[in-house]
């Protein structure tokens, strides 16, 4: 039996029920492909920004481990130069005085300011604060002289064979009256000494006892946050 040939011009689209039988397979066929391209395109169109995110992720995580094997390959150099930093910190807080030469050195920023010429109207060394590595002595003084003086009395502090740090708080300098070409120097200057291992260990405890009530409070009061 022989297959009849058809044309597409003339197929009714309207009355598909007459079209010939390898039309009709021909049209059945191409609605399955269509079919099937459309749930294939629904599909993968629905997946896009889920692959986009996911090679955003992968090429986030792919540029934290390039960082992080540069900073393993870093690590132990640096903790090199954190050994060699700390060496020269001690060094440097070694050259500062130490307890028992502060007393010493008071008195000879105090002479040191008598041998430039200035008067010495006050000079009253304050109780020392223990900080973390260091000590801090605050002295109130009141000083009159001239700017040359002045000058003097720092480069001769300078000159101390200890390393002499001095930083001035609430300083003011102005003449000491409107007819006296004499400057003075008032408030409070802070020398610094370095701490034994001992006292930098009982700072440092100390520092922590005295923290930790601060930080169970804290913790305390964002339980009871959380709680209510």
């Amino acid at each position: 039996m022989s297959k009849k040939k058809f044309e597409l011009s003339s197929l009714d689209i309207n009355n598909t029920g007459v079209w010939p039988y390898p039309a009709k397979v021909a049209a059945c066929l191409l609605i399955g492909v269509v079919i099937l391209f459309l749930a294939w395109w629904v599909m993968i169109s629905s997946r896009q920004d889920t692959l986009k995110s996911l090679e955003a992720q992968e090429s986030a995580l792919k540029t934290t481990l390039t960082e992080k094997q540069g900073q393993a390959a870093n690590l132990e150099p640096l903790k090199l130069q954190l050994v060699q930093m700390e060496q020269m910190l001690k060094q440097m807080l070694r050259q500062l005085p130490s307890k028992n030469e502060m007393p010493d050195l008071i008195v000879d920023i105090s002479q040191t300011a008598l041998a430039t010429g200035i008067n010495n109207e006050l000079f009253e060394p304050q109780p020392e604060t223990k900080r973390e590595f260091y000590a801090e002595k605050p002295i109130n003084l009141r000083m009159v002289g001239t700017y040359h003086q002045f000058g003097a009395f720092v480069s001769g502090v300078a000159s101390l064979p200890r390393v002499v740090i001095m930083t001035m708080h609430n300083i003011s300098l102005k003449p000491k009256s409107p007819t006296d070409p004499a400057l003075e120097l008032k408030g409070t200057v802070k020398t610094y000494r370095y701490l034994s291992e001992d006292e930098a260990e009982a700072a440092a405890s100390a520092a922590a006892k005295k923290a930790a009530p601060a930080a169970a409070a804290a913790e305390n009061a964002g339980g009871a946050t959380k709680n209510d």
